[in-house]
C-alpha cells in the first residue's frame, strides 16, 4: 500500500509492513491530530506499519487481543455530515482534499502522542485511562488466558484475556501513581456516590460482624429466597450481590492471604481468616503493583462476581494497613529492622480489685517487645490469665493491636473470650481443637504476618497465644518426615516455625513493636510436650510460672513467685521502684510458693495500688 506525503508523493512500505488498509484523518487546525484512532484487522504488521507497535507494553492488552483501535477525531472541527474521511476498513490511506496533509514527521508525533490513550465503554460511562505495564509484563498480547483459579474447591473464573470486560477491570485497579489517587475519569455523580460509599454505606465488614438472626433480617427485607439454607458467609455474599444491584458500588477490605499461585483472597478476622464466598478476590497484577505480602490489610472499591465467576473482585486500592499507598512504598521490611531490648512498660495494673495484674506486674513486669512463656500444668487458669492481660493493654493501651490467638482450645473457651475482650483494635483468632492441624498452622501464620505487617508501620502489636505447645504439635503432624526424631516422637525440623514465630517477638530500634506471650504446657504426661517446652525454655526473656499446688489450695493466681521473672527488668522499672522489688524478692524468697502467695495477696489487699505498697517496703 502506498502511503500519501506531503505534495502529492508517495511512499511505499517493506514487504514486512504489507497491512490491511486503514484510513487516518488528519485535522486542519492543528498541525498534529489530538486523538487518532486506526481501524484495522488484528495484525501486528498493520499495525507496524502505522507505528503504533512501539512496544507490546504500550500496545495493551485490548490491542492485541481484540481490534487494535486508535480513532482519529477532531475536537477542533464541528461535525457534520460530510467526514474528514472514509472509515471503512477496506479503504486505502486517502488524504481529505479540504485538509492539508502533515508531513510524515508530524503524523509520527501525533501518533505517539495519543498511543496511550483508550476509550472504554461500560456500564458507569466513558472511562479514560492509561494501559497498564505491569498488566502486559504478566499477560503478554496473545496469551491465552482463561484460567480458571480454584482454591479449597471454589473455583473462580477470570475474564477472558483481552476482553473490554478485563481491560475495564485492570485500568481500574491500576492507578495512575503508587499514590493511591484517583486514576479514572469518572463520571461526577458516580464518584461522589463513591466517596458517600466509603464514609460507610454498605462496608462489608458491617455485614460480617452481625448475628445470623440480624442478616436473617436483613435478606427478609432484601427479598432473598432459601434462607434456611445458607450459612452465614453465603447469607453474606447473598446480601451484597443484591445491595450492590441497588447501589452500584461497594467498598470493601480485609487481610491479604496470597496463595502459591500468585493470587490472592482478603480475609476475614471474625471468620477466623477461613476461605468464605464473602471473600475479596486481588489479582496477581495489583500484588506486585503495591508490593503487598502476605498479612496486608487492603481496603478499596470492589465489584461483583460476573458471569462463571465465585467472588467479589478488587477494582481499586484505596488503603494499605489504613495508611495511604505511598507511604506503604518506602517501608523498611520487617527483618531488616533492628531489634532492642523492651524499653517501654505495658502497665498491666487496673485497678485494686485486680489482684492477679498487679502481682504480675509486680513480678514480672512487661514491656513493648516482651517475649514471654507462661509454663503452666492443666487447670491452673492460664486462660483467664491470658484474658485479664488482654482486657489490661484494652483498657491502659489503647494503641497497641491486640490478637488473641487461641490454637486447639475448646469452642466455649472461644465464645467466652470472645465476649470478654473486646476493643477497636482487637481481634480473637481461634481454630478449635476438631479441626485439622493445617487450619492451626494457617491461621497461626495470617495472625503473625498481619502483626509484622502492622510493626513495619511502626505501631505496637501484643499476640498472646494459646498455647505455643499446641502450635509446635500442629507443625510436627504437618511437617515432612525429616527421618530424624527426637525423644517424644517430635521431628527434627518440627519446631523450626513455631520458634520462627515465638522469635518474631522483639523491640524495634526504628519504631513499633511485637509482643507475644504464649503459654507453654507441662506436667501433662506427654513426653512430647516436655521436649517442646524444653526447646522453648531458653528462647523468651521473660516466665511467668503457675503452680498446680496453688490451684489445689484455690489460691489465685497460682504464680510460683521465686520461678518466676522478667530478663532486662531495670529497663523496665524506676530506679526507686526497683529496690523496693528486690526488696519484696528477698523476703519472699525464703518462704515456699504456697506462703509466698498467700503473703502477697494479703499484703495488695491492704493498699489501692502497687506504687502504694511499695513505699510501705521502703518506709
Amino acid at each position: 500500500m502506498d502511503t500519501v506525503l506531503e505534495d502529492g508523493m508517495t511512499s511505499s512500505p517493506g514487504p514486512e509492513a504489507q497491512s490491511p488498509p486503514a484510513t487516518v484523518v488528519c485535522d486542519e487546525s492543528s498541525t498534529v491530530a489530538k486523538r487518532v484512532r486506526v481501524r484495522t484487522k488484528k495484525s501486528p504488521s498493520a499495525i507496524d506499519s502505522l507505528e503504533l507497535a512501539t512496544t507490546p507494553k504500550k500496545r495493551g492488552r485490548a490491542v492485541a487481543n481484540k481490534k487494535a483501535t486508535i480513532e482519529a477525531t477532531n475536537e477542533d472541527i464541528e461535525p457534520n455530515g460530510d467526514s474528514p474521511m472514509a472509515m471503512d476498513q477496506d479503504t486505502d490511506l486517502i488524504p481529505n482534499p479540504n485538509i492539508p496533509n502533515p508531513s510524515p514527521k508530524e503524523l509520527d508525533k501525533g501518533l505517539e502522542e495519543v498511543e496511550d490513550e483508550f476509550q472504554i465503554s461500560e456500564e458507569w460511562g466513558e472511562i479514560s485511562s492509561r494501559e497498564s505495564t505491569h498488566e502486559e509484563k504478566d499477560n503478554p498480547p496473545n496469551e491465552e488466558d482463561d484460567r480458571q483459579i480454584c482454591e479449597e474447591g471454589n473455583a473462580v473464573s477470570s475474564p477472558i484475556s483481552g476482553s473490554e470486560e478485563e481491560l475495564f477491570a485492570s485500568v481500574t485497579a491500576l492507578e495512575d501513581d503508587s499514590t493511591g489517587e484517583q486514576g479514572l475519569g469518572l463520571d461526577c455523580d458516580i464518584q461522589k456516590k463513591y466517596e458517600d460509599l466509603k464514609k460507610g454505606v454498605p462496608f462489608i465488614v458491617e455485614l460480617q460482624q452481625k448475628s445470623m438472626a440480624e442478616l436473617l433480617q436483613i435478606a427478609n427485607d432484601e427479598g432473598i429466597a432459601n434462607l434456611g439454607i445458607l450459612r452465614k458467609q453465603d447469607l453474606i455474599f447473598q446480601i451484597l450481590k443484591e445491595r450492590v444491584k441497588q447501589n452500584g458500588l461497594m467498598f470493601g477490605d480485609g487481610t491479604l492471604e496470597i496463595l502459591p499461585d500468585g493470587f490472592g483472597f482478603l480475609r476475614n478476622s471474625d471468620a477466623n481468616y477461613l476461605s468464605c464466598p464473602d471473600d475479596i478476590y486481588i489479582s496477581p497484577a495489583q500484588i506486585r503493583r503495591f508490593g503487598l505480602r502476605q498479612g496486608t490489610m487492603v481496603a478499596g472499591q470492589i465489584r461483583p462476581p460476573k458471569e462463571n465467576e465465585r467472588y467479589f473482585a478488587l477494582l481499586r486500592v484505596e488503603a494499605i494497613n489504613r495508611t495511604d499507598p505511598e507511604h506503604h512504598a518506602n517501608l523498611i521490611m520487617f527483618e531488616d529492622l533492628t531489634p532492642q531490648h523492651p524499653t517501654t512498660r505495658l502497665k498491666l495494673e487496673t485497678g485494686p480489685e485486680e489482684l492477679s495484674m498487679r502481682i504480675v506486674d509486680l513480678i514480672t513486669p512487661v514491656g513493648k517487645g516482651q517475649r514471654g512463656l507462661i509454663v503452666a500444668p492443666p487447670r491452673t487458669g492460664k486462660t483467664v490469665l491470658l484474658q485479664q492481660i488482654a482486657k489490661s493493654i484494652i483498657q491502659n493501651h489503647p494503641e497497641c493491636y491486640v490478637f488473641v490467638l487461641l490454637i486447639d482450645e475448646r469452642p466455649e473457651e472461644v465464645t467466652d473470650m470472645e465476649r470478654s475482650v473486646k476493643g477497636p483494635r482487637t481481634e480473637v483468632i481461634s481454630s478449635t481443637f476438631d479441626e485439622p492441624s493445617s487450619r492451626h498452622i494457617q491461621v497461626s501464620e495470617m495472625v503473625i504476618e498481619k502483626a509484622k505487617r502492622l510493626v513495619e508501620e511502626k505501631q505496637d502489636v501484643v499476640i498472646l497465644l494459646d498455647s505455643i505447645t499446641r502450635l509446635a504439635r500442629a507443625y510436627n503432624a504437618e511437617v515432612p518426615n525429616s527421618g530424624k526424631i527426637l525423644s517424644g516422637g517430635v521431628d527434627a525440623t518440627a519446631l523450626y516455625k513455631p520458634k520462627r514465630f515465638f522469635g518474631a517477638a522483639r523491640n524495634i530500634v526504628e519504631g513499633g513493636s511485637l509482643t507475644i506471650l504464649g503459654t507453654a504446657l507441662v506436667d501433662t504426661g506427654s513426653r512430647m510436650d516436655e521436649v517442646i517446652f524444653e526447646e522453648f525454655k531458653g528462647t523468651g526473656n521473660m516466665e511467668l510460672h503457675l503452680d498446680r499446688r496453688l490451684v489445689d489450695r484455690r489460691v489465685y493466681p497460682s504464680v510460683d513467685i521465686n520461678k518466676s521473672g522478667t530478663r532486662k527488668e531495670e529497663l523496665l522499672i524506676g530506679a526507686q521502684d526497683l529496690k523496693r522489688n528486690y526488696i519484696l524478692r528477698k523476703v519472699l524468697a525464703d518462704m515456699n510458693p504456697i506462703e509466698a502467695m498467700e503473703l502477697l495477696i494479703k499484703s495488695l489487699g491492704k493498699s489501692k495500688t502497687n506504687t502504694e505498697f511499695l513505699q510501705t517496703l521502703g518506709s
